[in-house]
């Protein structure tokens, strides 16, 4: 079996994001959705709305996000609204908050823990979608990436807490902690599914606190920044980013080492790959060396 093809950049510009997605194989066509993290307000890690800007619009994309489940400046629309406005999302293209009117059910086929998973509804708008993550820490997954940014992001509000909760909404803090890892990979399945050929993943390996995007107070990344990373298969290119930062020289990634391993992070890669979301096993391909 051909292994998954992993491109990669050290370019960390506009620039070098638009060269790297030129050479992923699919093509976005018809509604595009854009997934990316709206960042916390407070935030100082998140990736910028500049950063980004050339890319989604060369895709013609809108920007998607979904409501958070805890307290912050993204648990309502109206604050989500606000939030996507004060950090120049607004600016740049159209935005969506996806469970604004409400959510749906996607199956999800042999689930480990899940057997639906409930996504913003406006997500039947769009015929596909660019997935473009902030790999950093976070502090239950371990790492955020591709898969969280498709589990966790898309999901509504309620249907984040039902993954937390590994099927009980109500255990949303309180839910057996592989169990919460593995309802990400059966949610991010659902995703896999429901678009198959019609999405695309990009990871920035840039301003890699441990802490989330959705931290409103982060710690400062330790880590030097890597470059950027795309992929058809979200597994190998989370595996991809985990295995570049255990062969980065930087004495900075211990510290983020520690909170993927603390929070046994790789566990989500593994229950993902166990679902055939995708596969570890991948190809780096350096476009920087032609």
């Amino acid at each position: 079996m051909e292994k998954a093809k992993v491109y990669f950049t050290k370019e960390l510009t506009p620039q070098g994001l638009l060269h790297l997605f030129d050479q992923l194989p699919a093509r976005l066509e018809g509604k595009v959705a854009v997934k990316l993290h709206s960042g916390e307000v407070g935030n100082q890690n998140f990736i910028r709305p500049s950063f980004f800007q050339d890319l989604i619009q060369k895709v013609k994309g809108t920007i998607v996000e979904c409501n958070t489940a805890y307290e912050g400046k993204r648990n309502t629309t109206k604050d989500h609204w606000e939030t996507m406005k004060l950090h120049g999302w607004c600016d740049i293209a159209a935005v969506d908050i996806m469970d604004e009117d409400g959510e749906f059910a996607l199956p999800i086929e042999n689930g480990h823990q899940i057997k639906e998973n409930y996504v913003g509804a406006h997500l039947k708008e769009y015929d596909s979608m660019l997935v473009l993550s902030h790999f950093k820490g976070h502090p239950m997954g371990g790492f955020g990436g591709a898969l969280k940014n498709i589990s966790i992001g898309i999901a509504s509000a309620h249907g984040k807490a039902h993954i937390h909760g590994a099927g009980d909404a109500d255990k949303i803090w309180t839910a057996d902690h592989d169990s919460f890892l593995e309802a990400m990979a059966d949610a991010a399945k659902s995703i896999v599914d429901y678009y198959q050929e019609r999405i695309v993943y990009i990871n920035v390996m840039a301003n890699m606190s441990v802490d989330c995007d959705c931290c409103a107070v982060a710690e400062d990344p330790k880590i030097k920044d890597i470059g950027i990373l795309a992929s058809i298969d979200p597994v190998a290119l989370d595996q991809a980013c985990l295995d570049l930062v255990y062969a980065c020289e930087d004495p900075g990634k211990a510290h983020l080492i520690e909170r993927i391993e603390s929070r046994n992070g790789i566990h989500t890669v593994e229950a993902a790959a166990a679902l055939h979301a995708g596969s570890r096993s991948y190809e780096l391909c350096d476009i920087d060396k032609g």
